[in-house]
């Protein structure tokens, strides 16, 4: 799948007291990844919810921290979609300072019927993106 890429860079409040970047962020910055990588497709995720009531919430991760990020690095998260299936996709997420990997995911998304609070198949043209991103 075609992969997005997300430039950004590490400011003082995303490190912990050692200086160096605290975990939990890793995932925000995956979250803003996977964000974008719709965002690239045509797909704004709150007009989404607002007119189909659906959303993509997070169903599993899995993490694997391989290098300290530091205050001011440049990092680029890279996003590519694994899987596609009824109702979730499979993501793959790297963070990158230049050529060094920091930080890889395996990230599992599920579309959500928010006004049910059930599962539901991701509309067909969204599918239909994805797969011809392939």
């Amino acid at each position: 799948m075609q992969e997005s890429r997300l430039t950004l860079r590490v400011y003082y409040e995303d490190t912990d007291a050692a200086g160096v970047v605290y975990y939990a962020n890793y995932w925000r910055f995956c979250e803003r990844g996977r964000t974008e990588w719709l965002r690239e497709r045509g797909f704004d995720q709150q007009i989404l919810m607002d007119e189909t009531g659906l959303a993509f919430v997070v169903r599993t991760v899995q993490g694997h921290y391989l290098r300290p990020a530091r205050l001011d690095d440049t990092l680029t998260v890279v996003t590519a979609v694994d899987a596609t299936r009824r109702a979730s996709l499979e993501f793959s997420q790297y963070v990158d300072r230049g050529t060094e990997r920091l930080f890889t995911a395996t990230v599992s998304i599920a579309c959500l019927d928010t006004r049910r609070g059930r599962p539901a198949p991701i509309p067909a043209h969204i599918r239909q993106s994805i797969e011809a991103s392939a």
